[in-house]
């Protein structure tokens, strides 16, 4: 047997094959340039699901090729997307408008408003968020602002509810998939009729919902036909991006923690208590084994300026000249501090680490007789470190305990000097995993199948690639460091 593992992000479309034990038989991503993200005012963000569904199809048919397996031996799905994004169709299945995507920043208003309007205590009592600019603010938008497009919409989905039903022909959701929407009741444990009745919204546009380790739903004739995966083989895992890389790395318990350096940046704890005091700058979701009975919740903080942040310097000052990992060496060189230069890499949005605040990205103290372009490679990788450390603190200010972090061997973790800083500067030790989102979500599948039952069983201290502990020698250079940072992050915040 053999089950396949999607990863949708607003990047590319990853996908792993395992069997029925587990190991990765294949691993591949589809395009192999970064998907654009389209930008029609300051603060928008949108990407059409349709060219998500395409990029999958191809990928699909080039991993089975690599792989050279039979298609056939696929005996089940398991989907990990870009969280917080939302996708309208019609009653023909068909899409009403580009989805507005995580990083999107156009409902913060309408967010903050339900939330004075609401009241800290319902918010935090039934939904363990405000509504933020999340899914539903967003809906609540398209609601305002789009009224010929909210009259056509049979249902709004999340990115992974979309491929479900390209795949399928059938609406489906989770309770992990609503609750990153904020739209998921911690206290009747069922769909949020508080927002939504608040917002006046017809509580028939929510697909129906499943557990997430279940068959969800199995591959229409027309799904198999145009993504080239067996007719009839079910959907057995599904989960936003972040719930799925804990997941990916064993973290499924509270006091366990795992993070992710990607285009945006994410610490990701699990804990038992479902109150928080941080409800406007950390995220609380149900866990992707949360139930009503042993509450499993996920106390989430994301950074949406991170990898993107240093992709654009790689992009527009390196021009592309180096690789990622030639950069890292070459910011290596250049002592703890860069010199002086300080980098707030704010600018992707609105934060909601910072009270969401849109602050952009800023650049300080460049002296241009003296700093050369590597300089601010150094202190972009760690502008955006101290920005991990600062949610990070965030975080354990709301109860979640300190323990090993855990990663993946992808993006900014590859960096020696943005894990060795974190890792410094929080004073614990952080190991990096081989593994992936798309190869957590295929293991999750044959999780669903009972090919075995926990990943416990899988990922063992042998995965672990690279281990970093605290830097005790340099420790008082880095601590000197993040505390000009952080004071030149609050001046900011203080003024804008």
């Amino acid at each position: 047997m053999k089950f396949i593992g999607y990863d949708v992000g607003s990047s590319s479309i990853k996908a792993s094959i395992v069997d029925e034990n587990g190991k990765v038989i294949a691993h591949a991503k589809y395009p192999e340039s970064e998907m654009a993200i389209d930008s029609p005012k300051i603060g928008w963000a949108e990407q059409d699901p349709e060219q998500w569904w395409q990029n999958l199809r191809i990928l699909t048919q080039k991993i089975i090729a690599e792989s050279h397996i039979d298609k056939n031996e696929i005996k089940g799905i398991g989907i990990s997307y870009q969280m917080h994004g939302l996708v309208l169709v019609g009653k023909d299945k068909e899409v009403l408008r580009p989805s507005i995507i995580w990083c999107d920043s156009r409902a913060v208003e309408t967010g903050d408003k339900a939330f004075d309007d609401l009241g800290e205590e319902v918010c935090m009592n039934k939904l363990l968020n405000s509504p933020g600019n999340f899914t539903a603010s967003k809906l609540k938008w398209v609601k305002e602002n789009e009224p010929e497009v909210y009259e056509k919409i049979w249902k709004f989905m999340l990115p992974g509810d979309f491929i479900a039903l390209k795949l399928s022909g059938e609406a489906t959701t989770t309770v992990t998939g609503l609750s990153e929407g904020v739209l998921w009741d911690f206290q009747k444990h069922q769909a949020s009729k508080t927002l939504l009745n608040h917002w006046g919204i017809d509580e028939s546009l929510v697909s129906t919902v499943v557990d997430n380790f279940t068959e969800q739903c199995v591959v229409s004739k027309q799904g198999a036909e145009e993504s080239g995966l067996p007719e009839g083989i079910p959907v057995l895992y599904r989960a936003g991006d972040q719930p799925n890389n804990a997941l990916s790395l064993n973290v499924m318990n509270p006091g366990e923690i795992a993070a992710t350096g990607g285009t945006s940046g994410v610490v990701y704890g699990v804990t038992d208590n479902i109150h928080s005091k941080e409800s406007v700058r950390v995220n609380n979701f149900a866990h992707i084994n949360h139930t009503k009975e042993q509450p499993r919740i996920g106390k989430m903080l994301c950074l949406n300026g991170a990898g993107i942040q240093y992709s654009w310097l790689r992009h527009q000052v390196d021009q592309k000249r180096h690789s990622y990992q030639e950069l890292n060496d070459l910011a290596s060189q250049i002592p703890i501090g860069s010199d002086g230069i300080i980098v707030l890499p704010f600018g992707n949005g609105a934060e909601r680490v910072l009270k969401n605040k849109d602050i952009g990205s800023s650049t300080y103290n460049v002296n241009f007789n003296r700093h050369k372009s590597v300089h601010l490679f150094r202190a972009g990788l760690e502008g955006i470190a101290y920005s991990f450390v600062y949610g990070t603190e965030i975080l354990m200010n709301d109860g979640l305990q300190k323990g090993i972090i855990k990663a993946g061997g992808d993006n900014l973790f590859r960096s020696s000097l943005f894990a060795q800083s974190i890792a410094t500067l929080l004073d614990t030790e952080i190991r990096i995993f081989d593994t992936t989102g798309s190869t957590g979500a295929a293991r999750a599948a044959a999780i669903g199948a009972g090919a075995f039952e926990t990943l416990t069983d899988i990922l063992t201290e042998k995965d672990i690639t690279t281990t970093y502990i605290p830097d005790f020698k340099n420790m008082d250079q880095y601590r000197e460091s993040y505390g000009k940072w952080k004071h030149k992050l609050e001046q900011v915040i203080s003024t804008t």
